[in-house]
């Protein structure tokens, strides 16, 4: 995790994506009960479907995890039947919200320009935003990855996001759900690739905003990623939904 002298606590995501009913809050009571009895070495936060917000805030009082929700909305309010607004979400008592996700902007047509106004608005209401980009298989086996996420880096991250309440989380759509993974190598590649970017748009403040990679991330693998440089953490997707393997993901985190 140690860049040039700077230090970044590592912040691992859980998204919990379409899954999960109120059985399903005694994944989140287990892995709260873990948690007390190792604290962990890192920032952890969990994103369940809106249905799921209130019930995953009762239970995280006193401890050590952040609520965040999955998406929202780039208005504040209107006649958008079926969204929801960052300023609901913090009503709600979330803290952080993902925005462009891949599966967002596959299924729901999402592009930059969107994302920009969605990462903007949850700003705006006083929310920490996880900003995702990533390529597809076509675009890598094309040699696009890095023009594709720094086109995605440009075009979906607010100027004015202070880096204490941004993250970029780079997801190659490939690897999502898949059980692939890039290579180490690749990994670092497109990591060290954006720090770059991110220190050439905002100078100091490009060095503090932290990067974390997503894509079938599990308890196997978790310690090689999160040892690569420039991975300051990741955006766990399947291995969320069961405490013991997210346990061992944060556990994961470098000393």
């Amino acid at each position: 995790m140690a860049r040039r002298g700077t230090t970044l606590k590592p912040f691992i995501a859980g998204n919990w994506k379409m899954n999960g009913r109120v059985k399903d809050v005694a994944e989140l009571v287990r892995l709260i009960g873990y948690l007390k009895r190792d604290k962990p070495r890192c920032d952890v936060l969990v994103c369940p479907p809106s249905t799921l917000i209130h019930a995953f805030r009762v239970r995280l009082k006193g401890s050590p995890l952040q609520l965040g929700g999955q998406d929202c909305h780039g208005e504040a309010n209107g006649a958008h039947t079926g969204d929801i607004s960052a300023a609901m979400l913090k009503d709600a008592g979330a803290k952080w919200v993902i925005v462009g996700h891949s599966e967002r902007r596959r299924d729901h047509g999402e592009s930059d320009a969107v994302i920009h106004e969605k990462a903007r608005a949850a700003l705006a209401a006083g929310l920490g935003v996880i900003v995702c980009i990533g390529e597809t298989e076509a675009e890598r086996d094309a040699g696009k990855t890095l023009s594709v996420v720094g086109a995605q880096l440009a075009g979906s991250l607010p100027e004015e996001a202070p880096a204490r309440r941004l993250v970029v989380a780079y997801e190659p759509v490939w690897a999502i759900g898949t059980g692939r993974t890039p290579s180490l190598a690749d990994i670092g590649e497109v990591h060290r690739f954006l720090r770059r970017r991110l220190e050439i748009a905002r100078g100091d403040e490009g060095t503090k905003v932290r990067l974390l990679y997503g894509g079938s991330v599990k308890p196997s693998n978790a310690r090689e990623i999160l040892a690569v440089p420039d991975v300051d953490g990741s955006l766990v997707g399947g291995a969320s939904l069961k405490a013991r393997d997210f346990y061992d993901i944060i556990r994961a985190c470098p000393k």
